[in-house]
C-alpha cells in the first residue's frame, strides 16, 4: 500500500471498522471509502458488484460481520450463518473480479476447536470440534477465511486473513441481550452504580478463561499486517495474556467504581472453558501489543460514559 492507495474498510462504523479507519487516519492513509448499510447493503450481490464497478477500490478491509455474544448466536443461529456468508462471498469475489491489490479479511477465535490446545496456534483450525454456542458464526467465519486461502492458492490474489481475540473499546455494542463478555459487564455496572442496586447478576462460573485486545491495538496490527504480510496462514492477533471473567468482572467493577455485589446465575452457559491464542507468529512478525487490560478497562469505560446517550444499546 501506499498513502494514496484507495481503501475500502467495510464496517467502518463497528468497533473493529471504526478502529482501522482510526489507525489507517493516524498514519496519513489519505482515500478511505467507507459506506454504511444504508448506502451499501453487503448482503446484496448485485450493489456490491455496483459499488465495486463505480469505487474500483485497491485494498480492502473486511471487517463489516453480524457479530453478537453467547446469547445472539445461540438463539440466532441461521441468521449469523446466512449473512455472514453473504457479506463473504459477496466482497470476495468482487474483490477478486476487479483485482483489487489486498484484501484482509478479520476472522474470530471462536473458528477453533472448543478443545483446542492452549495457547491456541494458527495450525489447530479445523482439527476438532466447535463451541456449540456459537458453531453457525465460527463456520461462516472459517468459510471466509478459506476462500481467502482459495482464491489466493488458484489466482495468485493477495488476499489475507487475521483472527482477532477478544476486541473491546470505542463504538462497541452495549446492547445486554447481544453483546460480548466486556461491554455487557461495563453497562451492567454502571448502571448499578447509578441506581444504587445492591448487586449485578453476571451469567455462568465466572471460570472461563479469555484474552482480551483493546480494539486500538487490534487496528495497529491490521494495519502492520496489510503492510508487511503476504503469506497464505491466517495470522492470530492478540495479547498472549488470559484472565478469568471473574477476574474480569472484579476488574471492572473496581473500575466503576460499583460497591454492590456479584451474583452468578450458574444456569447460564459459560462459552468455551478457555480461549488464549498463540501469538508466536505476530511476535516473530514484529508487532506486539501496547495496552494491558487494566488501562484498557479505564480507557473503554471512560469512551462509554462520555457517549452513554450515543452508544450501541
Amino acid at each position: 500500500m501506499n498513502k494514496d492507495s484507495k481503501i475500502f474498510v467495510a464496517g467502518h462504523r463497528g468497533l473493529v471498522g471504526s478502529a482501522i479507519v482510526r489507525n489507517l487516519e493516524s498514519k496519513g492513509y489519505k482515500n478511505i471509502v467507507k459506506r454504511t448499510h444504508k448506502e451499501l447493503d453487503l448482503t446484496d450481490q448485485a450493489a456490491v458488484r455496483e459499488f465495486f464497478d463505480k469505487e474500483k477500490p485497491e485494498v480492502v478491509v473486511l471487517a463489516a460481520a453480524k457479530v453478537g455474544g453467547i446469547n445472539a448466536n445461540n438463539t440466532h443461529p441461521a441468521d449469523f450463518a446466512y449473512e455472514n456468508m453473504q457479506i463473504q462471498c459477496n466482497v470476495i469475489h468482487e474483490a477478486h473480479l476487479h483485482n483489487v491489490e489486498k484484501l484482509l479479511f478479520l476472522g474470530s477465535t471462536c473458528i477453533y476447536p472448543r478443545l483446542a490446545p492452549q495457547p491456541i496456534p494458527e495450525n489447530a483450525l479445523l482439527t476438532g470440534a466447535l463451541e456449540p454456542t456459537n458453531e453457525a458464526y465460527a463456520i461462516a467465519k472459517i468459510s471466509g477465511m478459506q476462500m481467502c486461502k482459495y482464491f489466493k492458492r488458484q489466482y495468485g490474489d493477495n488476499f489475507i486473513s487475521c483472527m482477532p481475540t477478544n476486541l473491546y473499546g470505542p463504538n462497541d455494542n452495549f446492547e445486554l441481550s447481544g453483546s460480548h463478555v466486556m461491554p455487557a459487564m461495563i453497562r451492567k455496572f454502571h448502571e448499578a452504580k447509578e441506581n444504587k442496586a445492591p448487586f449485578v447478576e453476571l451469567w455462568g462460573t465466572g471460570s472461563p478463561l479469555r484474552e482480551f485486545l483493546y480494539v486500538d491495538d487490534m487496528a495497529d496490527a491490521c494495519v502492520f499486517l496489510l503492510e508487511n504480510y503476504d503469506g497464505e496462514e491466517h495470522v492470530n492477533i492478540g495479547t498472549g495474556v488470559e484472565v478469568t471473567i471473574k477476574e474480569l468482572a472484579e476488574l471492572i467493577k473496581k473500575t466503576v467504581g460499583y460497591e454492590g455485589d456479584i451474583h452468578w446465575n450458574t444456569e447460564m452457559p459459560d462459552g468455551m472453558p478457555r480461549k488464549l491464542v498463540d501469538v508466536t507468529k505476530l511476535h516473530d512478525l514484529g508487532w506486539t501489543h501496547k495496552v494491558n487490560l487494566e488501562e484498557g478497562v479505564k480507557l473503554a469505560y471512560d469512551w462509554f460514559r462520555e457517549n452513554y446517550l450515543n452508544a450501541r444499546m
